[in-house]
């Protein structure tokens, strides 16, 4: 029996590898990568971050939270039909064509799955192409609830990758405003995997494991699948500063999460409500999207030109700049005692001390702090700062 459940891993895994899927998202991500740098090396001449970091973050970013829900997933046999598993594949693959990340939400991409497969049987509706057949599920059977329930914990997963890792591979970019002046807004692409074990019916896994607590279709045997779920996000922030911005969006997106969570549990008594909380979290899911592009409808500017000295649109990586912490927004005042307020003014500043510079800063709070750093003859022209200023474009 051991044998027989380890062949299924290894079938599960490749399952995992024959999914079109899979193979679709990463080459979004290098796309992704690639229409960052070139837009970048628009606006500012030079790349700001490294061109692979969506693809690198696809994989780094979400591989705990696909081992956690895969435990919960396989300890608690929450089983799904396969016509579930297809139906995510056909949307999140629309998705990402038709370049509608904000729609890879798997409140989404699961919700309308699982009316899909409703659907399907409730008007007896079936397709079949190549090898490839699809039948509706009568998920008031028990699968409305493994469905809601993993749709809560993948929610809950967006939420986190949203609040922690969004800000990784944020770019900035110029935009003319109302006025006919330039200022600097935010864009934020990311499409993470989450690589997860789901149960569902198959012939390998026997009946023979008694004690093994089962939310099952009434099915006695099953087979495990380690299928991609693709989660996107997408945002452009203007009147506030990413690293302000998306805690919050992912701390709401969060708290949707362990609702629709609490709304599959519940679904355990009644199964109704498991269709109710994914329409409803579907609808809540749109609001939280609608209600924080609004805030960005405005001519107000987080970071633009400032009579106040030189604003930090951007802050390269590994530079002098970060090392002595800057942060995107704040305002350098001084460099090395001569006031700033343009690039060249900058590198015009740091000649005056070719291996030490000293900055007066105004930081995000109006309070002034002094930093210093040692530059190297490696060290970016400009210590590794990008300033809003009026540029060619």
């Amino acid at each position: 029996m051991v044998s027989d459940i380890l062949i299924e891993v290894v079938t599960a895994i490749g399952r995992f590898l024959l999914n079109p899927l899979l193979y679709i998202a990463i080459i979004f991500a290098i796309f992704l990568g690639y229409r960052r740098v070139k837009q970048e090396r628009k606006f500012f001449n030079r790349r700001i971050v490294w061109g692979w970091t969506e693809l690198v973050g696809q994989w780094k970013h979400g591989w705990l939270y696909s081992l956690i829900i895969s435990l919960l997933s396989v300890g608690a046999g929450l089983t799904v039909p396969k016509a579930f598993l297809l139906w995510l594949i056909a949307i999140s693959v629309l998705a990402l064509f038709l370049f509608f990340i904000n729609a890879l939400s798997p409140i989404y991409t699961m919700g309308l799955a699982a009316f899909a497969i409703w659907g399907m049987f409730h008007y007896h509706w079936t397709f079949s192409w190549w090898k490839i057949s699809v039948e509706g599920v009568n998920l008031l059977e028990g699968s409305i609830v493994t469905i809601t329930i993993l749709a809560g914990l993948c929610v809950i997963a967006e939420g986190i990758l949203i609040r922690r890792t969004a800000i990784k591979v944020t770019t900035p970019c110029v935009e003319k405003t109302k006025r006919g002046m330039q200022a600097i807004v935010y864009r934020s692409r990311n499409v993470w995997i989450l690589p997860i074990f789901f149960v569902m019916p198959g012939e390998i896994i026997p009946s023979a494991l008694p004690y093994w607590p089962q939310f099952t279709l009434g099915d006695n045997q099953f087979a495990l699948v380690l299928f991609p779920i693709v989660i996107g996000f997408s945002k452009l922030a203007r009147k506030e500063l990413p690293a302000l911005k998306l805690p919050k969006i992912g701390r709401s997106v969060l708290i949707l999460g362990q609702l629709i969570l609490i709304g599959g549990l519940a679904a355990y008594l009644e199964p109704l409500i498991g269709f109710i909380t994914l329409a409803v979290g579907m609808v809540i899911r749109v609001i939280i999207s609608i209600y924080y592009e609004m805030q960005d409808k405005t001519d107000i500017y987080a970071v633009s030109q400032s009579t106040k000295g030189a604003i930090i649109a951007a802050v390269l990586p590994d530079s002098p700049a970060e090392k002595m912490g800057l942060l995107v927004g704040e305002c350098i005042r001084k460099v090395n005692g001569r006031p700033i307020f343009t690039e060249a003014e900058l590198y015009e500043a740091l000649q005056l001390n070719a291996a030490h510079c000293r900055l007066e800063v105004l930081d995000r709070n109006n309070e002034i702090r002094l930093t210093q750093h040692v530059i190297y003859s490696n060290d970016h022209y400009r210590i590794g700062l990008l300033l809003a200023e009026q540029r060619d474009i």
